[in-house]
């Protein structure tokens, strides 16, 4: 069934136009009496029966609120280091449809793409649009937002005040699975760019107080390692 993000609504009757009101009447065709979903972005989703169309424009009548079943038990936070090329855009989309909350660009020190500022906002308007489209294809009752880019030493210090924050280093030894098992709610992930993290890098996350953790004996790729982690992290809280 189609679905739509719209703002938080409180009536029982919504109206959508512009861009997605040109998709629902032009290009899905749909009709008076047909069904489709809207979520407000906030968790809640609703089964709407379009009661009118005109021009560009459908009238949608609520015929049930719902809480979203499509999110993770626990928050994941995505810090992800700036790859090459057009990776983030692949990291961005499947991070979305595996659970995560928010997903925040870093900048390390074997980062080879170093944008500048008026860049990475351009790019970052893009990405927000590929988590879009992502959270309304795999079912999310949220768009997690692509955070401006950080240093990694503002990086570090947000993962500090989470619940439980993680850098994965290949040197490392500590299994993730140690850290999932005291189930924690609240989650940040770190994950390197090509050639991972410096060990002065590991050990500064070390003494911030975050996890440093193998993602066990093989080299992933920075753009498979965080679907890796949130896979484990899907699997582990949702019993899979």
């Amino acid at each position: 069934m189609p679905r739509f993000f719209v703002p938080p609504f409180a009536g029982e009757e919504v109206t959508i136009s512009g861009e997605d009101g040109r998709h629902i009447v032009k290009a899905l065709r749909c009709r008076v009496g047909e069904e489709l979903w809207l979520c407000d972005g906030q968790g809640t989703d609703c089964r709407c029966v379009i009661a009118g169309l005109s021009g560009e424009t459908a009238t949608l009548r609520v015929a049930e609120r719902i809480p979203c079943r499509s999110e993770l038990p626990v928050r994941v936070t995505l810090y992800q280091a700036l790859p090459k090329s057009d990776k983030l855009e692949l990291i961005v989309q499947k991070a979305v449809e595996l659970g995560a909350a928010a997903i925040v660009p870093v900048l390390t020190s074997r980062c080879v793409s170093r944008p500048d500022e008026r860049s990475m906002e351009k790019k970052r308007e893009r990405l927000s649009r590929i988590a879009l489209e992502a959270a309304k294809q795999s079912g999310r009752g949220v768009v997690p937002p692509v955070k401006p880019l950080l240093t990694l030493e503002r990086a570090l210090g947000e993962m500090s005040r989470d619940q439980q924050g993680v850098l994965f280093y290949e040197q490392a030894v500590q299994p993730f699975g140690e850290v999932l098992a005291s189930r924690p709610q609240s989650l940040s992930v770190l994950i390197g760019a090509e050639g991972g993290f410096e060990p002065q890098e590991a050990e500064a996350a070390r003494k911030m107080g975050l996890a440093v953790c193998t993602m066990g004996p093989r080299i992933l790729r920075c753009e498979t390692a965080p679907m890796y982690a949130l896979s484990a992290i899907g699997f582990f809280y949702e019993n899979l």
